[in-house]
Protein backbone atom coordinates (compact mmCIF):
# COMPACT_ATOMS: atom_id res chain seq x y z
CA UNK A 1 0.00 0.00 0.00
CA UNK A 2 1.58 3.48 -0.89
CA UNK A 3 2.15 5.88 1.79
CA UNK A 4 1.10 3.25 4.48
CA UNK A 5 1.65 4.29 8.43
CA UNK A 6 3.33 1.60 10.93
CA UNK A 7 1.75 -0.39 12.83
CA UNK A 8 2.90 -2.91 15.49
CA UNK A 9 1.73 -5.99 17.04
CA UNK A 10 2.89 -7.28 20.27
CA UNK A 11 2.64 -10.55 22.17
CA UNK A 12 1.86 -11.05 25.93
CA UNK A 13 5.73 -12.64 25.73
CA UNK A 14 7.09 -9.36 25.22
CA UNK A 15 7.74 -10.17 20.91
CA UNK A 16 7.36 -7.42 18.77
CA UNK A 17 6.20 -7.29 15.06
CA UNK A 18 6.28 -4.33 13.25
CA UNK A 19 4.57 -3.39 9.89
CA UNK A 20 2.39 -1.58 7.82
CA UNK A 21 -1.21 -0.46 9.39
CA UNK A 22 -4.75 -0.80 7.33
CA UNK A 23 -8.14 -0.33 8.28
CA UNK A 24 -8.84 1.71 10.81
CA UNK A 25 -6.53 3.59 12.66
CA UNK A 26 -7.12 2.16 16.33
CA UNK A 27 -5.68 0.40 19.15
CA UNK A 28 -7.16 -2.98 20.43
CA UNK A 29 -5.81 -5.85 22.75
CA UNK A 30 -7.38 -9.53 21.89
CA UNK A 31 -5.86 -13.13 21.73
CA UNK A 32 -3.97 -13.88 18.90
CA UNK A 33 -4.82 -16.35 16.94
CA UNK A 34 -4.25 -17.75 13.63
CA UNK A 35 -6.51 -19.49 10.74
CA UNK A 36 -5.10 -21.40 7.73
CA UNK A 37 -8.17 -21.12 5.28
CA UNK A 38 -6.46 -20.54 1.58
CA UNK A 39 -9.56 -17.79 1.34
CA UNK A 40 -12.73 -16.46 2.81
CA UNK A 41 -11.25 -13.65 4.56
CA UNK A 42 -14.26 -11.86 4.63
CA UNK A 43 -16.32 -14.51 5.96
CA UNK A 44 -13.88 -14.98 8.42
CA UNK A 45 -13.50 -11.42 9.72
CA UNK A 46 -17.26 -11.57 9.88
CA UNK A 47 -18.07 -14.74 12.42
CA UNK A 48 -18.90 -14.09 15.46
CA UNK A 49 -16.81 -16.76 16.88
CA UNK A 50 -14.05 -13.80 16.48
CA UNK A 51 -14.91 -12.03 18.68
CA UNK A 52 -12.48 -10.81 21.33
CA UNK A 53 -9.78 -12.92 18.76
CA UNK A 54 -7.45 -10.77 16.36
CA UNK A 55 -7.11 -13.38 13.37
CA UNK A 56 -3.59 -13.91 11.27
CA UNK A 57 -3.90 -15.35 8.16
CA UNK A 58 -1.50 -17.71 7.07
CA UNK A 59 -2.43 -17.55 3.20
CA UNK A 60 0.43 -15.09 2.01
CA UNK A 61 -2.03 -12.74 -0.44
CA UNK A 62 -5.24 -10.86 1.34
CA UNK A 63 -7.71 -8.81 -0.53
CA UNK A 64 -7.34 -9.33 -3.69
CA UNK A 65 -11.27 -10.01 -4.76
CA UNK A 66 -12.46 -7.37 -2.44
CA UNK A 67 -15.28 -7.45 -0.15
CA UNK A 68 -19.44 -7.75 -1.34
CA UNK A 69 -22.27 -7.29 -0.06
CA UNK A 70 -23.23 -10.88 0.03
CA UNK A 71 -20.76 -13.03 1.64
CA UNK A 72 -20.84 -11.41 5.56
CA UNK A 73 -21.74 -13.40 8.04
CA UNK A 74 -22.99 -10.98 10.42
CA UNK A 75 -24.03 -7.57 9.72
CA UNK A 76 -20.78 -6.46 10.79
CA UNK A 77 -17.31 -7.54 11.12
CA UNK A 78 -16.76 -9.19 14.88
CA UNK A 79 -12.96 -9.86 14.56
CA UNK A 80 -11.07 -7.69 16.77
CA UNK A 81 -7.96 -7.15 14.55
CA UNK A 82 -6.59 -8.74 11.57
CA UNK A 83 -3.14 -9.92 10.59
CA UNK A 84 -1.84 -10.40 6.89
CA UNK A 85 1.54 -10.70 4.98
CA UNK A 86 0.32 -9.15 2.03
CA UNK A 87 -2.41 -6.74 1.53
CA UNK A 88 -3.51 -7.19 -2.04
CA UNK A 89 -3.15 -3.01 -3.52
CA UNK A 90 -5.63 -4.07 -6.23
CA UNK A 91 -9.53 -5.56 -5.85
CA UNK A 92 -10.07 -7.95 -8.69
CA UNK A 93 -13.62 -9.22 -8.58
CA UNK A 94 -16.77 -8.64 -10.70
CA UNK A 95 -18.79 -9.22 -7.15
CA UNK A 96 -16.80 -7.03 -5.18
CA UNK A 97 -18.24 -3.56 -4.17
CA UNK A 98 -15.55 -2.31 -1.58
CA UNK A 99 -11.85 -2.85 -0.39
CA UNK A 100 -11.12 -4.83 2.33
CA UNK A 101 -8.95 -2.01 3.47
CA UNK A 102 -11.95 0.39 3.36
CA UNK A 103 -14.16 -2.22 4.85
CA UNK A 104 -12.33 -2.54 8.37
CA UNK A 105 -11.89 1.03 8.04
CA UNK A 106 -15.57 1.70 8.08
CA UNK A 107 -16.14 -0.60 10.94
CA UNK A 108 -13.18 0.86 13.24
CA UNK A 109 -11.18 -2.53 13.01
CA UNK A 110 -7.59 -2.24 12.82
CA UNK A 111 -4.79 -4.18 10.43
CA UNK A 112 -1.19 -4.93 10.22
CA UNK A 113 0.47 -6.24 7.18
CA UNK A 114 4.30 -6.69 6.06
CA UNK A 115 5.14 -9.10 8.67
CA UNK A 116 6.17 -12.86 8.69
CA UNK A 117 2.85 -14.24 9.38
CA UNK A 118 5.03 -17.56 9.53
CA UNK A 119 6.89 -16.79 12.21
CA UNK A 120 4.09 -15.69 13.70
CA UNK A 121 1.77 -18.83 13.10
CA UNK A 122 5.12 -20.93 14.54
CA UNK A 123 4.99 -19.09 17.48
CA UNK A 124 1.52 -19.08 18.51
CA UNK A 125 2.01 -23.40 17.51
CA UNK A 126 4.99 -23.96 20.04
CA UNK A 127 4.12 -21.59 22.84
CA UNK A 128 0.14 -21.50 22.27
CA UNK A 129 -2.22 -18.27 21.63
CA UNK A 130 -1.09 -15.58 23.33
CA UNK A 131 -2.56 -12.08 24.56
CA UNK A 132 -1.79 -9.26 22.23
CA UNK A 133 -1.74 -5.73 21.49
CA UNK A 134 -2.05 -4.46 17.96
CA UNK A 135 -2.30 -0.29 17.07
CA UNK A 136 -2.15 1.72 14.08
CA UNK A 137 -1.68 4.62 16.11
CA UNK A 138 1.34 6.03 17.65
CA UNK A 139 2.36 3.64 20.51
CA UNK A 140 6.03 2.34 21.70
CA UNK A 141 6.45 -1.24 22.38
CA UNK A 142 6.51 -0.98 26.33
CA UNK A 143 3.15 0.64 26.09
CA UNK A 144 1.60 -2.20 23.57
CA UNK A 145 3.35 -5.14 25.75
CA UNK A 146 1.61 -3.81 28.24
CA UNK A 147 -1.91 -3.42 27.08
CA UNK A 148 -1.35 -7.22 25.65
CA UNK A 149 -0.18 -8.36 29.18
CA UNK A 150 -3.30 -6.27 30.68
CA UNK A 151 -6.16 -7.99 28.50
CA UNK A 152 -8.74 -10.34 30.19
CA UNK A 153 -8.04 -14.25 29.40
CA UNK A 154 -10.30 -15.98 26.96
CA UNK A 155 -10.79 -18.48 29.26
CA UNK A 156 -13.82 -17.36 31.26
CA UNK A 157 -14.98 -14.58 29.31
CA UNK A 158 -18.55 -14.55 28.31
CA UNK A 159 -18.78 -13.17 24.73
CA UNK A 160 -22.05 -14.67 23.75
CA UNK A 161 -23.59 -11.63 25.26
CA UNK A 162 -22.07 -9.70 22.98
CA UNK A 163 -22.92 -10.78 19.93
CA UNK A 164 -26.18 -12.46 20.33
CA UNK A 165 -29.66 -11.29 19.39
CA UNK A 166 -31.68 -9.24 21.67
CA UNK A 167 -35.11 -10.09 20.64
CA UNK A 168 -36.56 -13.77 18.97
CA UNK A 169 -37.25 -13.34 15.37
CA UNK A 170 -37.71 -15.29 11.54
CA UNK A 171 -35.64 -16.03 9.59
CA UNK A 172 -37.37 -15.40 6.27
CA UNK A 173 -36.04 -17.28 2.62
CA UNK A 174 -35.68 -13.50 1.40
CA UNK A 175 -33.14 -13.56 4.03
CA UNK A 176 -31.69 -16.86 2.73
CA UNK A 177 -31.49 -15.28 -0.61
CA UNK A 178 -30.12 -11.88 0.52
CA UNK A 179 -27.05 -13.03 2.44
CA UNK A 180 -24.50 -15.90 1.41
CA UNK A 181 -26.73 -17.52 -1.86
CA UNK A 182 -23.51 -19.12 -3.68
CA UNK A 183 -23.01 -18.20 -7.04
CA UNK A 184 -24.85 -20.49 -9.62
CA UNK A 185 -23.68 -21.23 -13.10
CA UNK A 186 -26.48 -20.94 -15.87
CA UNK A 187 -27.62 -24.19 -16.47
CA UNK A 188 -26.09 -25.95 -13.44
CA UNK A 189 -27.76 -26.88 -9.86
CA UNK A 190 -24.29 -26.34 -8.28
CA UNK A 191 -24.79 -25.27 -4.50
CA UNK A 192 -28.64 -25.83 -4.21
CA UNK A 193 -29.61 -28.73 -2.52
CA UNK A 194 -32.77 -30.23 -3.11
CA UNK A 195 -35.77 -28.39 -0.84
CA UNK A 196 -37.96 -30.62 1.19
CA UNK A 197 -41.76 -29.63 0.35
CA UNK A 198 -42.37 -31.38 3.93
CA UNK A 199 -41.01 -28.38 6.15
CA UNK A 200 -40.71 -28.45 9.96
CA UNK A 201 -39.97 -25.43 12.32
CA UNK A 202 -36.72 -25.47 14.23
CA UNK A 203 -35.79 -23.56 17.40
CA UNK A 204 -32.30 -21.90 16.60
CA UNK A 205 -30.08 -20.81 19.34
CA UNK A 206 -28.08 -17.89 18.67
CA UNK A 207 -24.84 -17.52 20.45
CA UNK A 208 -23.17 -16.03 17.94
CA UNK A 209 -24.20 -17.45 14.46
CA UNK A 210 -23.07 -17.12 11.09
CA UNK A 211 -25.60 -16.03 8.57
CA UNK A 212 -24.89 -19.21 6.30
CA UNK A 213 -26.02 -22.02 9.01
CA UNK A 214 -29.29 -20.47 8.93
CA UNK A 215 -29.14 -20.53 5.43
CA UNK A 216 -28.27 -24.06 5.39
CA UNK A 217 -31.27 -24.67 7.33
CA UNK A 218 -33.50 -23.20 5.08
CA UNK A 219 -32.11 -25.29 2.18
CA UNK A 220 -32.40 -28.11 3.88
CA UNK A 221 -36.37 -28.43 4.85
CA UNK A 222 -36.36 -26.45 8.20
CA UNK A 223 -38.21 -22.79 9.06
CA UNK A 224 -36.38 -21.09 11.39
CA UNK A 225 -36.90 -18.94 14.20
CA UNK A 226 -34.22 -17.59 15.86
CA UNK A 227 -33.88 -17.04 19.79
CA UNK A 228 -31.20 -14.91 21.88
CA UNK A 229 -28.73 -16.67 23.71
CA UNK A 230 -30.92 -15.63 26.91
CA UNK A 231 -34.30 -17.66 26.25
CA UNK A 232 -35.00 -19.84 28.62
CA UNK A 233 -36.13 -23.62 27.92
CA UNK A 234 -39.94 -22.77 28.73
CA UNK A 235 -39.69 -19.53 26.04
CA UNK A 236 -39.13 -21.86 23.74
CA UNK A 237 -41.38 -24.71 24.82
CA UNK A 238 -44.07 -22.34 24.21
CA UNK A 239 -43.25 -21.98 20.99
CA UNK A 240 -43.66 -25.83 20.07
CA UNK A 241 -40.82 -26.24 17.69
CA UNK A 242 -40.10 -29.47 16.09
CA UNK A 243 -36.02 -29.46 16.96
CA UNK A 244 -33.78 -26.89 18.18
CA UNK A 245 -30.64 -26.30 16.89
CA UNK A 246 -27.58 -24.66 18.94
CA UNK A 247 -25.03 -22.96 17.05
CA UNK A 248 -21.33 -21.50 16.99
CA UNK A 249 -20.15 -18.34 19.10
CA UNK A 250 -17.65 -16.77 20.95
CA UNK A 251 -15.97 -17.03 24.20
CA UNK A 252 -15.23 -20.03 27.09
CA UNK A 253 -18.09 -22.47 26.93
CA UNK A 254 -17.45 -22.84 30.77
CA UNK A 255 -18.83 -19.43 31.41
CA UNK A 256 -22.10 -19.75 30.55
CA UNK A 257 -23.54 -21.81 33.15
CA UNK A 258 -27.45 -20.08 31.65
CA UNK A 259 -27.19 -21.49 28.66
CA UNK A 260 -26.09 -24.93 30.44
CA UNK A 261 -29.57 -24.73 32.18
CA UNK A 262 -31.58 -23.58 29.37
CA UNK A 263 -29.86 -26.53 27.16
CA UNK A 264 -30.57 -28.55 30.04
CA UNK A 265 -34.24 -28.01 30.22
CA UNK A 266 -35.08 -28.64 26.46
CA UNK A 267 -32.71 -32.26 25.99
CA UNK A 268 -35.34 -35.00 26.90
CA UNK A 269 -38.27 -32.89 24.97
CA UNK A 270 -36.47 -32.46 21.64
CA UNK A 271 -34.32 -33.78 18.78
CA UNK A 272 -31.18 -31.22 19.18
CA UNK A 273 -28.50 -30.87 16.96
CA UNK A 274 -25.59 -28.49 17.96
CA UNK A 275 -22.54 -26.88 15.96
CA UNK A 276 -18.93 -25.86 17.40
CA UNK A 277 -20.44 -23.74 20.69
CA UNK A 278 -23.31 -25.60 20.31
CA UNK A 279 -21.76 -29.03 20.79
CA UNK A 280 -20.17 -27.81 24.25
CA UNK A 281 -23.05 -26.40 25.23
CA UNK A 282 -24.65 -29.87 24.78
CA UNK A 283 -20.87 -31.26 26.37
CA UNK A 284 -22.15 -29.42 29.88
CA UNK A 285 -25.60 -30.13 29.46
CA UNK A 286 -24.87 -33.23 29.57
CA UNK A 287 -23.00 -33.37 32.79
CA UNK A 288 -19.31 -32.81 30.86
CA UNK A 289 -16.92 -30.38 30.87
CA UNK A 290 -14.55 -28.40 27.90
CA UNK A 291 -11.01 -27.69 28.27
CA UNK A 292 -8.79 -25.17 26.38
CA UNK A 293 -6.95 -25.90 23.50
CA UNK A 294 -3.26 -24.78 23.46
CA UNK A 295 -4.05 -23.08 19.69
CA UNK A 296 -7.12 -24.06 18.90
CA UNK A 297 -8.56 -25.52 15.19
CA UNK A 298 -9.06 -22.82 12.82
CA UNK A 299 -9.54 -23.12 9.32
CA UNK A 300 -11.11 -25.11 6.54
CA UNK A 301 -8.86 -27.95 6.09
CA UNK A 302 -9.21 -30.03 9.60
CA UNK A 303 -9.29 -33.70 9.18
CA UNK A 304 -12.06 -35.41 10.84
CA UNK A 305 -12.71 -39.29 10.87
CA UNK A 306 -16.10 -40.59 11.80
CA UNK A 307 -15.59 -43.47 14.49
CA UNK A 308 -18.79 -45.33 13.70
CA UNK A 309 -18.79 -45.53 9.95
CA UNK A 310 -14.73 -45.04 9.62
CA UNK A 311 -15.42 -41.93 6.91
CA UNK A 312 -12.97 -39.29 6.68
CA UNK A 313 -14.44 -35.93 5.96
CA UNK A 314 -12.21 -32.56 5.61
CA UNK A 315 -14.05 -29.72 7.85
CA UNK A 316 -14.16 -25.97 8.19
CA UNK A 317 -13.61 -25.23 12.02
CA UNK A 318 -12.81 -22.32 14.64
CA UNK A 319 -12.76 -23.22 17.55
CA UNK A 320 -10.44 -22.82 20.82
CA UNK A 321 -12.21 -25.15 23.42
CA UNK A 322 -12.78 -28.94 23.07
CA UNK A 323 -15.17 -31.49 24.98
CA UNK A 324 -13.10 -33.39 27.48
CA UNK A 325 -14.13 -37.20 25.97
CA UNK A 326 -13.73 -38.82 29.70
CA UNK A 327 -16.49 -36.82 31.28
CA UNK A 328 -19.06 -37.42 28.41
CA UNK A 329 -19.45 -41.18 29.78
CA UNK A 330 -21.68 -40.10 32.45
CA UNK A 331 -24.25 -38.11 30.79
CA UNK A 332 -25.09 -41.19 28.27
CA UNK A 333 -23.05 -39.75 25.81
CA UNK A 334 -20.65 -41.62 23.12
CA UNK A 335 -17.82 -39.84 20.93
CA UNK A 336 -18.43 -40.38 17.18
CA UNK A 337 -15.89 -38.23 15.82
CA UNK A 338 -11.97 -37.52 16.22
CA UNK A 339 -9.58 -35.05 15.10
CA UNK A 340 -7.14 -36.50 12.90
CA UNK A 341 -4.18 -34.05 14.22
CA UNK A 342 -4.32 -34.32 17.30
CA UNK A 343 -7.48 -37.07 18.71
CA UNK A 344 -9.66 -34.46 20.03
CA UNK A 345 -13.48 -34.66 20.21
CA UNK A 346 -15.48 -33.72 16.82
CA UNK A 347 -18.42 -35.08 17.62
CA UNK A 348 -20.76 -36.98 20.21
CA UNK A 349 -24.43 -38.52 20.00
CA UNK A 350 -26.74 -39.16 23.24
CA UNK A 351 -26.83 -43.16 23.69
CA UNK A 352 -31.20 -42.86 23.85
CA UNK A 353 -32.05 -39.43 23.15
CA UNK A 354 -32.23 -37.76 19.48
CA UNK A 355 -28.75 -35.70 20.32
CA UNK A 356 -25.83 -35.35 18.05
CA UNK A 357 -23.55 -32.86 17.75
CA UNK A 358 -19.97 -31.18 16.23
CA UNK A 359 -17.40 -29.50 16.83
CA UNK A 360 -16.55 -28.32 13.36
CA UNK A 361 -18.55 -26.08 10.76
CA UNK A 362 -20.84 -28.17 8.46
CA UNK A 363 -21.79 -25.09 6.69
CA UNK A 364 -18.52 -24.24 5.72
CA UNK A 365 -18.29 -20.71 4.42
CA UNK A 366 -15.53 -20.92 4.20
CA UNK A 367 -14.40 -24.38 3.61
CA UNK A 368 -15.41 -27.67 2.18
CA UNK A 369 -18.88 -29.01 1.91
CA UNK A 370 -18.24 -32.80 3.20
CA UNK A 371 -20.23 -31.73 5.98
CA UNK A 372 -23.08 -30.76 4.53
CA UNK A 373 -25.21 -33.84 5.10
CA UNK A 374 -25.39 -33.44 8.74
CA UNK A 375 -28.33 -31.03 7.97
CA UNK A 376 -30.26 -33.38 6.23
CA UNK A 377 -29.60 -36.08 8.82
CA UNK A 378 -31.07 -33.62 11.67
CA UNK A 379 -34.36 -33.32 9.32
CA UNK A 380 -34.60 -37.71 9.02
CA UNK A 381 -34.14 -37.49 12.66
CA UNK A 382 -36.90 -34.62 13.41
CA UNK A 383 -39.31 -37.01 10.56
CA UNK A 384 -38.53 -40.40 12.93
CA UNK A 385 -39.14 -38.32 15.89
CA UNK A 386 -42.66 -36.95 14.42
CA UNK A 387 -43.89 -40.47 12.70
CA UNK A 388 -43.09 -42.11 16.26
CA UNK A 389 -40.08 -44.15 15.50
CA UNK A 390 -37.44 -42.84 18.24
Amino acid sequence: MPNAKPALLALEDGSVYHGRAFGAAATIAGECVFNTSMTGYQEIVTDPSYFGQIVTLTAPMIGNYGVNEEDTEASVPRASGLVVRELSPIVSNWRASTSLDAYLQKYGIPGISDIDTRALTKKLRVDGAMKCCLTTLPLTEVEAVARAKGWHDMAGSDYVKDTTCTEPYFWKLEDAARFNTPYVPPGTTFGLPHIPTKRFTVAAFDFGAKYSIFRKLVNHGFDVKVFPATATAEEVKEHAPDGIFLSNGPGDPAALGYIHKTVSGLVPHFPIFGICLGHQMITHALGGTTFKLKFGHRGGNQPVKNLETGKVSITAQNHGFATDPASLERGGAVVTEINLNDNTVEGLRHKALPIFSVQYHPEAAPGPNDADPLFSDFYRLIEQRKDGKI
